[in-house]
C-alpha cells in the first residue's frame, strides 16, 4: 500500500491529560445527573459490546483460521497442478521474441518468468545487486497488510503464513527467479539511463506495429518490448523538519528500525500511513516506553478480512459512489469500534489508499500507542512541538501548541516514487484537454503511442489489493499476445479512446477533482478482457492464454490463433452444412 498522511482523533489517540477544553478551565460547572446517567450508560454499552465482539474472537475465530488454513493449503496444490510447468531447464532455442524488464523486484522477477515459462528470451536489469525490490530495503518484521492470497504473483510460490513477513517475501521471490533460471538473464548493478526506439526495426504504431528498443548504450541487443517494473515505491523519503539537527536523541527513517533500540524509549512517529501503523506496532514489540504517532490527516484503517478486502477491490468503478457510505458505515461500526471517532470524517474510502491492518486500533485500546492529529512544527533539542488539531480539520487549520518529549524520532514518510524519465517522452503525449501520462494509461500499463511499452504496478496512485496478485501473469500475456498475433494490436488512437471512455465514466462517480484513473480497478481489466474477444470473436483461442497461461510454450508455433480459427470456421461450416444442405447447395 502506498503511504501518505494519517489519521486520529482528538478524543481516543489525544493524550487527555495535556488538553485542556473550556469545559475543564471553569470552575463550579458540572453535567447535570441525566446527562451523566445517559453517557455512564452509553460507555456500558460500548464496553459490553466490545466484550462480547472480543469474547467471540475468541471462541470462534480459531477453529475458524483452522479450516481457512486448510482451505488455502488444497488451494495452493491445486494452483500448482493447473498452471505451473515442470520445472527448468528454460532453453528456448527459437524464442518468440526477447523482452528487457527494468526492475528485479517481485512485478520484473514475475514477468519475466512468465515471458520465460511462454517460450520469450527475457533480460532483467537491476539497479542493485540483488532481487526484491522494495522488500530488500524494508525491516524484517514488515508484512504484507493483505491475507497472502491476494499476493499471489506466481503461481508456483507456496505461502506459508497468511501475512508472511519480510523473509519470507524474498524468498519466494528468489525461488521463482531460481526456477526459471533467471540468474543468467540478470544484470546487477545495472542502472537505466535511456530507452530509445530502434530507428531501423521499429515498425509504425498506427499500423499494428511497435517499437524495437535499445537499452542504454545498445550492448544488450535490441527488444521487442520493454517491461518498466520499478514499482512505486523507490528510495526512502526523508524529510527537512526545522531544529532536527538539534535533537538530542536519534532520528531515523521508518525502514532502517532493525537495528534501532526502542526498549525504554519515549518513541515519536511523524507519518500516520502504511510506514507508520507498522512502525509503532515494531515499536510496541520492542518495548518502547510511549509512543506518539503524529498524523496530518485522516486515513482510512480496513480490516485484514479476505473476502471484505476483495469485495472493495472489485468495485466497479473504483471511486467514491453514492453507496460508498455502506462499506464505510460496516467499516467504521464493527471494525473501529469504539474507536469510530478515528475515522475519516470528509474523506472516502476510495479516496485513497487505505491501510490494512487489525492490531494497530487494539494498541491504542490497550493505551500502548498514543494517536495525534495535527501538524509538526518543528523539532527541538528535547523532542516534538506539535499543533493538535480537532477532527475534521485539515492541515494548517487552528489548533493547540503541544511539547511531545522523545527519545528517538521515526520518520515514516514512506518511499519517493522512481523516476521514469529514462523513457522516450512522447510515450506520454499530454495537451490542454488530454493526458495520457501515468496512471491514464491504457488498461492503465501500457503506453497509449506503444503497447510494447508495460509498466506493470508502476503507474498507480491508489488502489485496494492489486500490487503482488495475479494480475501481473494477465498484463504479461497480454503483452505476449500483442507481440504473437498482430491482428490484436491496439493502435494509439483506440487506446486513447479506451483510456478517455474509461476515465470519462470513473470522472463522472460520486468523487470528483482528479483523474479518474488514479484509483487501480480490476473491473477495467475484467470489461476489456470480455469485450477484447466478443467485439472480434477470431482473438477468442487466446482467451484461455490471456487468463490461465495455457497455450503457448517454448517451441510451440505461434499462428495458433489464426489455424485455430480457421478449423473452428471450417468445423461450423461442416456443421451448419449438415443441418441445412440444400441451404450450402443453393449457395
Amino acid at each position: 500500500m502506498t503511504d501518505s498522511p494519517g489519521y486520529a482523533s482528538e478524543d481516543t489517540a489525544v493524550d487527555s491529560s495535556n488538553m485542556s477544553s473550556p469545559s475543564s478551565r471553569t470552575a463550579g460547572r458540572r453535567p447535570s445527573s441525566r446527562r451523566s446517567v445517559k453517557a455512564k450508560a452509553a460507555r456500558t454499552g460500548l464496553l459490553t459490546a466490545t466484550s462480547l465482539y472480543d469474547l467471540a474472537e475468541r471462541v470462534f475465530y480459531p477453529p475458524f483460521a483452522l479450516v481457512v488454513y486448510a482451505f488455502y493449503v488444497l488451494y495452493q496444490k491445486i494452483l500448482h497442478l493447473l498452471f505451473v510447468t515442470p520445472g527448468g531447464p528454460h532453453l528456448n532455442p527459437k524464442p518468440h521474441g526477447h523482452i528487457a524488464v527494468i526492475g528485479a523486484g517481485l512485478t520484473g522477477v514475475a514477468s519475466a518468468a512468465n515471458f520465460i515459462d511462454h517460450g520469450f528470451e527475457v533480460t532483467l536489469f537491476e539497479a542493485e545487486e540483488h532481487v526484491g525490490g522494495v522488500w530488500a530495503r524494508e525491516n524484517s518484521t514488515s508484512q504484507l497488510q493483505l491475507n497472502s492470497i491476494l499476493y499471489r504473483f506466481h503461481p508456483s510460490i507456496t505461502w506459508k503464513d497468511g501475512f508472511p513477513k519480510r523473509d519470507e517475501i524474498i524468498e519466494q521471490i528468489k525461488r521463482v527467479w531460481e526456477k526459471y533460471e533467471l540468474q543468467k538473464r540478470t544484470r546487477f548493478g545495472y542502472r537505466v539511463t535511456k530507452v530509445q526506439r530502434d530507428p531501423d526495426s521499429s515498425t509504425d504504431p498506427r499500423k499494428r506495429g511497435h517499437g524495437r528498443w535499445i537499452i542504454n548504450d545498445g550492448k544488450e541487443g535490441i527488444f521487442d518490448a520493454v517491461v518498466c517494473a520499478l514499482g512505486t515505491c523507490g528510495a526512502p523519503k526523508m524529510i527537512d523538519i526545522e531544529g532536527q539537527d538539534d535533537f538530542a536523541g536519534q532520528v531515523i527513517h521508518s525502514s532502517q528500525l532493525d537495528e534501532a533500540q526502542l526498549e525504554g524509549k519515549k518513541v515519536v512517529i511523524i507519518g500516520s500511513g502504511a510506514s507508520g501503523v507498522e512502525s509503532a506496532e515494531l515499536a510496541v514489540s520492542k518495548g518502547a516506553k510511549s509512543i506518539d504517532v503524529l498524523a496530518r490527516s485522516d486515513k482510512w484503517i480496513i480490516p485484514r478480512n479476505t473476502a471484505f478486502d476483495i469485495a472493495l477491490a472489485l468495485q466497479p468503478f473504483g471511486r467514491e459512489m453514492p453507496l460508498s457510505f455502506v462499506p464505510e458505515w460496516f467499516i467504521r461500526k464493527f471494525h473501529y469500534r469504539d474507536l469510530e471517532d478515528l475515522s475519516p470524517v470528509k474523506k472516502g474510502i476510495y479516496e485513497g489508499t487505505p491501510i490494512v491492518n487489525d492490531e494497530f486500533l487494539q494498541h491504542i485500546r490497550q493505551g500502548k500507542i498514543s494517536y495525534k492529529r495535527g501538524d509538526t512544527k518543528k523539532i527541538t533539542r528535547q523532542g516534538v512541538q506539535f499543533i493538535e488539531r480537532k477532527r475534521g480539520t485539515k492541515s494548517g487549520d487552528d489548533g493547540d501548541e503541544t511539547m511531545l518529549s522523545a527519545d528517538v524520532i521515526i520518520i515514516a514518510t514512506g518511499y519517493k516514487r522512481p523516476s521514469i524519465d529514462f523513457l522516450p517522452k512522447d510515450l506520454f503525449p499530454k495537451d490542454k484537454d488530454h493526458d495520457y501520462s501515468p496512471p491514464s494509461l491504457y488498461l492503465q500499463n501500457f503506453s497509449v503511442e506503444d503497447w510494447s511499452i508495460l509498466m506493470t504496478n508502476a503507474s498507480y496512485q491508489d488502489a485496494i489489493g492489486t500490487v503482488g496478485n495475479w494480475h501481473i501473469g494477465i498484463y504479461a500475456r497480454i503483452l505476449m499476445v500483442f507481440l504473437l498475433d498482430e491482428s490484436t494490436r491496439p493502435v494509439p488512437f483506440a487506446m486513447k479512446t479506451w483510456c478517455d471512455a474509461v476515465n470519462w465514466v470513473k470522472k463522472g462517480a460520486w468523487g470528483e477533482g482528479s483523474s479518474g484513473l488514479a484509483f487501480f480497478s480490476y473491473t477495467e481489466l475484467c470489461i476489456w478482457v470480455i469485450l477484447f474477444h466478443i467485439f472480434n470473436p477470431r482473438r477468442l483461442p487466446w482467451l484461455p492464454f490471456v487468463l490461465f497461461g495455457w497455450g503457448v510454450r517454448p517451441g510451440m508455433p505461434y499462428n495458433m490463433s489464426a489455424d485455430t480459427v480457421k478449423r473452428v470456421e471450417k468445423a461450423v461450416d461442416n456443421f451448419t452444412e449438415q443441418l441445412h444442405p440444400s441451404a450450402h447447395r443453393r449457395n
